[in-house]
């Protein structure tokens, strides 16, 4: 186990009480655990990657589940290529591309020298440039709790044109997590887990040298992957609500932190057994405040909006869940 240096941090206050909407969520059973992101296919088909390296192909009414692929890695946010390829974040071997004869290829796998660490998600524009995270110098996918308990803001956001050029444009980030493109492309959003933020950058000048990025939203919870819905909302994947027990201890000692890292998976906090999902315009206003519950689903890491329904996937489980979006 890798030993933790936890910095202090004072977490915001706590949101006021909230009443989501509730939804019914339909689950989908696959071969597989870990299905950490969903993309959607022209036919309404979804393609998502699991813990042991496959990618999935899932039939729109779920009924058909195919392999593409294996990354021979940890496949975790997907995104469509202009040229038809599919983009892989792979927290084992950083950017690659999967073709529809099933070829893996590695884009991109070290920056400045350094392998990354932990290659979470991207959004890509129509002439292939791709803005994505790493979220940790520090730790791996296996170890993600330790960066949220170490506190120690490793993560960047980058961007990567199809010259090859990779450009830092947010460094110092506490887990920057899911990414996504205003409709205008001049605006990036992502999520920061370990600040419960949502924030946006102006892409139109690079962050490093003038535009700072501003927090647009506050989430009640550790938020994960995002993306950009069909119908223009940023729609955000809760994976756990706010946990008390975290929140006490980010400014205390560091001491305790250390301890809580030594205990046995079992004795360490936990995601709450519940479905959070958000929905904000590009303004940070939000949208949808939904909850559900689902004996086969929890902890959401995942959301895709298309056409009138939102598929989830999770890392904490073997199966995707779907709804239909809610009216506003």
């Amino acid at each position: 186990m890798t030993s933790i240096s936890p910095v202090r941090w004072t977490p915001p206050p706590a949101p006021p009480e909230r009443h989501p909407l509730n939804v019914q969520v339909d689950v989908v059973a696959l071969p597989g655990e870990g299905p950490e992101d969903t993309l959607i296919d022209a036919d309404g088909s979804v393609l998502t990657g699991l813990y042991d390296g496959r990618i999935l192909r899932v039939s729109a009414d779920g009924t058909t589940i195919r392999t593409l692929a294996d990354t021979g890695g940890r496949p975790l946010g997907l995104e469509w290529l202009p040229d038809g390829k599919v983009l892989i974040c792979d927290a084992h071997r950083g950017l690659l591309t999967l073709d529809q004869d099933g070829r893996i290829a590695t884009l991109l796998d070290e920056i400045d020298g350094r392998p990354m660490r932990f290659c979470n998600n991207a959004d890509v524009t129509e002439d292939g440039t791709i803005y994505f995270t790493d979220s940790s110098t520090r730790f791996g996918i296996d170890e993600w709790m330790a960066d949220l308990l170490e506190h120690s803001t490793t993560g960047s956001v980058y961007r990567l044109t199809p010259d090859g050029k990779v450009t830092q444009l947010a460094t110092d980030r506490a887990f920057p997590n899911g990414v996504a493109l205003s409709g205008d492309r001049r605006t990036l959003f992502w999520a920061e887990t370990a600040t419960y933020g949502l924030y946006k950058l102006d892409v139109t000048v690079d962050g490093m040298d003038g535009a700072e990025p501003v927090q647009v939203a506050s989430i009640p919870g550790l938020p994960d992957n995002i993306a950009r819905g069909s119908d223009g909302l940023i729609w955000v994947a809760v994976g756990s609500p706010r946990n008390a027990v975290l929140d006490f201890l980010l400014p205390k000692q560091p001491v305790f932190r250390k301890l809580v890292w030594s205990l046995p998976d079992a004795l360490k906090p936990k995601a709450a057994d519940i479905i959070e999902i958000q929905a904000y315009d590009e303004d940070g206003t939000l949208v949808h405040d939904l909850r559900a519950k689902h004996p086969g689903f929890h902890m959401p890491t995942g959301v895709r909006e298309r056409d009138g329904k939102v598929w989830l996937g999770s890392i904490g489980t073997s199966s995707l869940a779907s709804f239909p979006t809610p009216s506003r």
